[in-house]
């Protein structure tokens, strides 16, 4: 754990350091090919920067945060676009937004408003949410008595759990220290009426926000001259669903360090075209007056969501034990807290 979080610190030394030469040099560089050019050795630096961390724990969130959003938001810098171009009036803002899975809400210049109304989860919520991944790590040990389905459940609710906590305690020292008010990186998915409203509104909107700049606005307006509007939709969301894939794919490859087998791929790709059925279903229904009610909709979404994803997200995960390497991780996270931290109520007089 020493060596692995001594890793760490350097992976993000070296992190800080290539993003001030992004600010102090490369953003000054006309925007288009010249700046991309320049900006071209961080975004091969940020691939190779978490091959150095073999922890699921340190390892994950930082490949997600460099490989996946950093990336992604310097590349919409080299052509003068998306978060680090709307708000970056310091070097120390623009490190923050490059590196961690935030963005600024937007003001609108009209009203002086933000465009996005803040939403106030109650407190007891988030104690809860954090009880409940305690309880399920706990679970854990007892899981050779437990029925393989109902630990894939367990696996689903960790995940989301953990994504959502994870994400939040990396924008919490943002938005203390510096005031910034962050749009919301998850809106309770569990509450979901449809896989538009999972994946558009609730699941992951930091993916979701870096998406529509980097892939679905482009391909639907080169779609557009082909297919018409309506077709050019369909076909963005789809790019979009399969670009998510590929990135997951590459984001299994840190963590368990084999070659792709695409299950996940399939997985995003298969969520992908029933979104595009369903939207086009529902306007059908729509225009002959129906609507399915939420007490009906909201089952199926989740069990689909749980179905397809012991079939396809989960097993290639399973299958190279990166759930036991996490589990191990917190028994020697907790025993390296304790070897650290002064205990002298444990100890006898």
């Amino acid at each position: 754990m020493d060596g692995e979080i001594e890793r760490f610190i350097k992976v993000w030394i070296t992190t800080i350091s290539s993003l001030c030469y992004c600010y102090y040099i490369a953003y000054r560089i006309p925007k288009g090919f010249l700046r991309l050019l320049s900006i071209l050795p961080i975004l091969s630096l940020f691939l190779i920067l978490p091959l150095n961390l073999s922890s699921f724990h340190l390892g994950g969130p930082t490949t997600f945060f460099l490989v996946w959003l950093g990336t992604f938001k310097l590349l919409l810098l080299s052509f003068n676009q998306g978060p680090l171009v709307l708000s970056h009036p310091n070097i120390v803002h623009f490190i923050s937004i490059a590196s961690l899975p935030i963005n600024l809400k937007q003001q609108n210049p009209q009203t002086e408003k933000t465009t996005t109304p803040q939403v106030e989860r109650p407190k007891w919520l988030v104690l809860l949410k954090v009880l409940l991944l305690a309880m399920i790590v706990r679970a854990y040990d007892y899981r050779e008595n437990l029925h393989p389905h109902f630990i894939t459940i367990l696996y689903c609710c960790h995940m989301y759990l953990g994504a959502e906590l994870v994400l939040a305690l990396s924008a919490a020292p943002v938005r203390t220290f510096f005031g910034f008010e962050i749009e919301p990186q998850f809106n309770e998915p569990y509450l979901c009426t449809s896989l538009q409203d999972f994946w558009g509104r609730r699941w992951n909107l930091t993916v979701t926000r870096i998406l529509r700049p980097t892939v679905y606005d482009p391909v639907r307006r080169m779609s557009t001259r082909f297919v018409g509007p309506s077709h050019a939709t369909s076909v963005a969301v789809l790019a979009a669903f399969l670009v998510s894939g590929l990135m997951h794919e590459l984001i299994y490859y840190y963590l368990a360090r084999v070659p792709p087998t695409w299950e996940v791929t399939y997985f995003f790709v298969l969520h992908g075209v029933c979104t595009v059925v369903e939207v086009a279903v529902k306007r059908v229904m729509l225009r002959r007056g129906w609507r399915l009610h939420r007490a009906v909709s909201a089952p199926l979404v989740m069990a689909f969501l749980a179905v397809t994803g012991m079939w396809l997200f989960f097993p290639q995960l399973l299958r190279n034990g990166v759930d036991r390497k996490a589990i191990r991780e917190y028994a020697i996270l907790v025993d390296f807290v304790k070897s650290k931290l002064p205990l002298p109520l444990f100890h006898s007089s």
